[in-house]
């Protein structure tokens, strides 16, 4: 039996209960106090708004949005013409979007660790695959768009 590899949606939930969990178990300090923190709504519904419109963009052209899987379709438009990586990029957005909302230092440890795991177990794998399947067309598209922003 294959395993399967846990996937980013899984550490993005896992990175909202590690904020949640600081803020209320650990709180350090509060950094942004109400109304202030009321912001972060703004935050999450950005990132919301740009993991949908990703998503849906991926399924339009009916390729892959997860990670270990070969991608049939370079895309280069729509929020992927200024991020290579929008939906991870959506969900940090979601995440210091709870943390603002949260206002403690502490409640920021999720996203910070949830855009650690992106870069090191995520996008690496992705940008392999997409040099292996698209070859001088990814190539160039690296050197014009940004992994973030």
């Amino acid at each position: 039996m294959e395993k399967k590899p846990i996937l980013p949606p899984t550490f993005f939930w896992m990175a909202t209960i590690v904020s949640l969990l600081f803020h209320f178990f650990l709180p350090v300090r509060m950094l942004i106090p109400y109304p202030w923190s009321v912001a972060g709504i703004v935050l999450i519904v950005l990132g919301a708004a740009l993991n949908i419109w990703a998503d849906q963009i991926f399924k339009r052209r009916g390729t892959t949005v997860k990670p270990f899987e070969q991608p049939t379709t370079l895309v280069v438009d729509g929020p992927f013409a200024w991020s290579r990586h929008p939906m991870y990029l959506g969900m940090v957005a979601i995440l210091i979007g709870i943390s603002v909302i949260c206002g403690s230092i502490s409640s920021f440890v999720g996203p910070m660790l949830f855009w650690i795991v992106a870069r090191i177990r995520f996008i690496p794998a992705e940008e392999r695959s997409m040099a292996e399947a698209f070859e001088e067309e990814y190539s160039t598209y690296k050197k014009k768009v940004h992994s973030w922003m």
